[in-house]
């Protein structure tokens, strides 16, 4: 039995609604066009009173009426509906979209399903003119049909991990006296495989930056175990913690081929002594008051990649001096600094617009064209 509430409220739920186009729901839309020789398509979700269009060719519009539409026909029947000629057809004769604009004559749709089954929407495609439709053809329609469904299902999982990913960002920056601290991230896509985190204990500031490999969503569940495993236990020293690490993505990941770049570091904030174990990352700096560059350097592999004969991993050791600067990127930053000269680039921002400034600067430049890449960034300043 057809339950409107129980539709209303699936639909609702995956969040479509109103969302900017998808370019593989739109790549769906062109294929279906040219595989059925129309001149219209649409991927249409039927909301209270409106079909509302995820996708659309040759119908002018994102939304129309949903009253007498023939998709809130197809989800109130929720099977495929075939309209070879609407002139000669008892349901659809006197419908104003045969009888006024757009003038439809042939329609075939197959219903959308929510992931608990309930029809919301339909893929479907139009013509001013009769056809004949095929059996094959309405296989060929319930199988790209399928296909929108699985891509709108997956929007759905991945704004709900995006959601989660954001809620696991530091809420603020740490407040050390004598140090103003600034970190933030960009994502190329929904999803990053890069994050910041901070942590403190026992009096001492814990410092990561991380860096999976690749983009979407298994990199972005790394990151999350990553991080995970750094917090757990803030007793461990900055080798141990780093040390698990490896060992967890050897022993539990070692079927993804997955690995991880990272920096975690320890800052003593009365001394300002920082400890740094870089895993491959090798994105770490202290610009010194004097204008001069310190590149913590190593040449350890990423975490993940030690094929079980990693040696152990021993800190770097420097000193922020008051005015000193320490900052960490992920190599999306590298994109879209100046190729010609990205330190005096940095160097400009920092003295410019501060730690703060500096790393909002970063995130508007994740925007430009040449990011290719997530965007993370750290800094941490001594104040003189």
């Amino acid at each position: 039995m057809f339950d409107e509430r129980r539709r209303q409220a699936a639909l609702e739920e995956l969040g479509i609604l109103d969302t900017p186009p998808d370019e593989r729901v739109d790549r769906v839309a062109r294929l279906a066009k040219e595989m059925f020789g129309v001149p219209m398509v649409s991927v249409s979700l039927i909301d209270r009173d409106r079909q509302w269009r995820k996708a659309q060719i040759g119908l002018g519009g994102n939304e129309a009426p949903r009253q007498d539409s023939f998709c809130d026909y197809t989800v109130s029947q929720d099977a495929t509906v075939v309209v070879e000629d609407a002139l000669i057809t008892d349901v659809f004769a006197d419908n104003p979209f045969v009888t006024g604009d757009p003038h439809l004559r042939f329609y075939a749709g197959h219903p959308l399903h929510a992931p608990g089954g309930e029809p919301v929407g339909t893929l479907c495609v139009l013509d001013t003119e009769p056809h004949t439709f095929t059996e094959a053809q309405r296989d060929l329609l319930r199988d790209l049909a399928f296909w929108v469904q699985t891509e709108l299902a997956q929007d759905q999982d991945i704004d709900h991990a995006a959601v989660l990913q954001r809620a696991l960002r530091p809420r603020s920056n740490p407040e050390l006296d004598g140090y103003t601290i600034a970190a933030g991230a960009a994502p190329r896509g929904m999803l990053a495989g890069d994050y910041y985190d901070f942590s403190t204990h026992g009096g001492a500031l814990r410092i990561t930056v991380a860096d999976a490999m690749g983009k979407g969503t298994g990199p972005a569940l790394v990151a999350a175990t990553v991080r995970a495993s750094l917090r757990t236990a803030p007793e461990r020293s900055l080798s141990v913690s780093v040390a698990d690490v490896d060992r967890l993505l050897e022993e539990d990941l070692a079927d993804t081929a997955m690995f991880v770049t990272a920096m975690v570091a320890e800052l003593r904030p009365e001394s300002g002594d920082l400890d740094v174990i870089d895993a491959g990352h090798n994105l770490a700096f202290v610009i010194r008051a004097d204008g001069s560059w310190t590149h913590l350097r190593s040449k350890n592999l990423p975490l993940g990649m030690g094929m079980g004969v990693v040696d152990a991993r021993v800190p770097m050791t420097t000193r922020l001096e008051p005015g000193d600067t320490f900052i960490c990127c992920s190599d999306g930053l590298l994109d879209v600094l100046d190729a010609d000269d990205p330190f005096a680039h940095v160097q400009r921002v920092l003295r410019a617009l501060g730690p703060e400034g500096a790393v909002r600067e970063a995130l508007r430049l994740a925007a430009d064209d040449r990011a290719t890449d997530d965007i993370t960034v750290v800094v941490v300043r001594r104040d003189a």
